[in-house]
């Protein structure tokens, strides 16, 4: 009994006894019915595609091709037009400003036109140059990395603090028209505001985080938007 081999199935001692598992189930047959129907013929003739429809505002540049070896006496008779959507990527160029000098006669000093105003002071970023950085990143959602290395294709090396204290200097140019439409908007009858609270580092406990607030206000009836970045509650309002 401990040693010896030994089997666990059961043999019926009757063949009658009825089986749970061999018995063989019947399935019915299923019924079967005539359907008929009728349907289009597909169209073989080949469809025009659709094209964008290119607006009249955008500039043309006109390419003229004439046929090769005219035959003398040949008279123009019309011509085909046909247009074509192309893009001219954005290029980094260097404006060149030259500004002569000229000796006054008797010693009497150099003259020298001013030079016009800078959007950075002692700097070499031109105010097309700026807004396009500025636009890309809060417009276009393009991070300042990306855009390093899409000037970089362009052989412009420019590195992270570089643009970063471009867009401070740009930012700085901007305030006017922040206090402007604050004021606008401080004016409004009716306001609509809500709160975004965030964590944000502090810049005097390294490691520490205060809780601030993004307020946007909004004027549905002067069509105005604001945002404003509070370190807490105590003043919500426009001021």
């Amino acid at each position: 009994m401990i040693f010896g081999s030994k089997s666990e199935c059961f043999v019926p001692a009757h063949d009658s006894q009825l089986s749970l598992f061999d018995e063989e189930k019947q399935e019915d047959q299923p019924q079967t019915e005539d359907i008929n129907y009728t349907r289009k013929k597909a169209d073989k003739k080949k469809q025009n595609p659709i094209r964008v429809q290119i607006p009249a505002r955008l500039p043309r540049v006109e390419e003229l091709i004439e046929p090769e070896n005219i035959k003398e006496g040949s008279q123009k008779i019309g011509e085909e037009i046909t247009e074509l959507l192309e893009h001219n990527p954005a290029k980094v160029y260097v404006s060149k400003v030259v500004r002569p000098k000229y000796a006054v006669p008797n010693n009497r000093g150099i003259d020298i036109a001013q030079l016009p105003t800078l959007p950075i002071p002692k700097g070499n970023a031109g105010a097309s140059l700026l807004g396009f950085i500025t636009v890309s990143k809060f417009v276009d959602h393009l991070p300042y990395y990306r855009q390093i290395q899409i000037f970089k294709r362009q052989d412009m090396l420019l590195n992270d603090s570089t643009i970063n204290g471009w867009f401070n200097a740009t930012a700085r140019l901007l305030e006017p028209l922040y206090d402007t439409l604050q004021n606008l908007l401080a004016q409004a009858d009716y306001l609509q505001a809500d709160e975004s609270p965030i964590g944000v580092l502090d810049s005097h406990n390294k490691g520490t985080l205060h809780n601030g607030y993004q307020w946007v206000y909004r004027s549905p009836q002067q069509r105005l938007v604001l945002f404003k970045y509070l370190r807490g509650r105590d003043s919500v309002l426009l001021l």
